[in-house]
This record gives C-alpha cells, sequence and structure tokens, in this order.
C-alpha cells in the first residue's frame, strides 16, 4: 500500500482550496476595515454587492463605456480611456469560492449572502454589460444528446 499519494494531498491543499481561503480571508480583511467593521454573522448581501464593487478598481480587463468608439467591438485597434473591471468569470468563481467557504465556516446555506438573488443578478448584470460592452458572447454551449454526437461521428467517418 502506497501511502505518499494520501500524505502529499493531505499535507497540501489543492489550488481551489488555497484560492477559497485566500478569498475568505480577504473578505472578511474587508469587513474589519468597514465602518463600523462588520462580523461574520452580521453581514449581507448588499455587503457582498459592495465588496465586488470594491474589487473593480484591481481589475484588469477593459470594459467599453457607452459613449467609446470601441463599444461593442472585441479587439480595438487603438487604445481608449475606459476603465478596467474585473471580468465578469472572475467574479462569479470569486462568488462560488465565498459561497461554499461560508457554509464551511458555519454559516446557515438557506440564508447565504453570496447566493442572495440580489448578487446573482448583479453577475448576470454585469456579465450581459461586459459582453455587450466588449462584443463577445457568454451564451452556454448546449450539449448534444449522447446519441446525437454518436450518429454524427458515424456520418462524418462515411462522407468521401
Amino acid at each position: 500500500m502506497d501511502s505518499t499519494n494520501t500524505s502529499s494531498s493531505s499535507s497540501s491543499p489543492s489550488r481551489y482550496e488555497s484560492q477559497k481561503r485566500r478569498d475568505w480571508d480577504t473578505f472578511g480583511q474587508y469587513l474589519r476595515n468597514n465602518k463600523p467593521p462588520l462580523s461574520f454573522p452580521t453581514f449581507n448581501p448588499s455587503h457582498v454587492l459592495e465588496f465586488l464593487n470594491y474589487l473593480d478598481q484591481f481589475g484588469k480587463t477593459k470594459i467599453h463605456i457607452q459613449t467609446c468608439p470601441y463599444f461593442g467591438v472585441p479587439n480595438p485597434p487603438t487604445a481608449c480611456p475606459c476603465p478596467f473591471r474585473q471580468a465578469w468569470g472572475s467574479l462569479d468563481a470569486l462568488v462560488g469560492r465565498l459561497r461554499a467557504a461560508y457554509d464551511e465556516h458555519g454559516g446557515n446555506p438557506e440564508v447565504n449572502p453570496f447566493g442572495a438573488p440580489e448578487v446573482r443578478r448583479f453577475l448576470r448584470e454585469v456579465r450581459d454589460f461586459q459582453a455587450r460592452s466588449r462584443g463577445i458572447s457568454y451564451e452556454k454551449k448546449r450539449k448534444r444528446p449522447k446519441q446525437q454526437q454518436i450518429q454524427d461521428q458515424q456520418d462524418d467517418q462515411q462522407e468521401p
């Protein structure tokens, strides 16, 4: 029996677990720096939204404003003064990690502020605006039924 795999995996957390811990610590620091400081049981979805807006200042994704000539242009030919923001995908992943961390830290999953309708609506609005601003689509790819995939592969093989 080889115990090296189990001991190494249990001694160092996965990348996801490390990110989740770092995100939770960052959110905790944000709450402590709030005026007045907030504690774990007292924050609500509005504090989550404030935190997500606060993070925008550290963003690296160019989001064109509606009056910019490059609004809706996927690859603008020159630079513009539009702001950098957090990308929707980064915010969505962050909220997912914080939602899991909240549950792990003893929060009631039924009232998890990271899963609140206001937060989901905010993320949806950010996604939609960024898609229009950057001229890209965040449409989900639809999975085809397995039988259809097999039929398509067979059809491809039969073509001359």
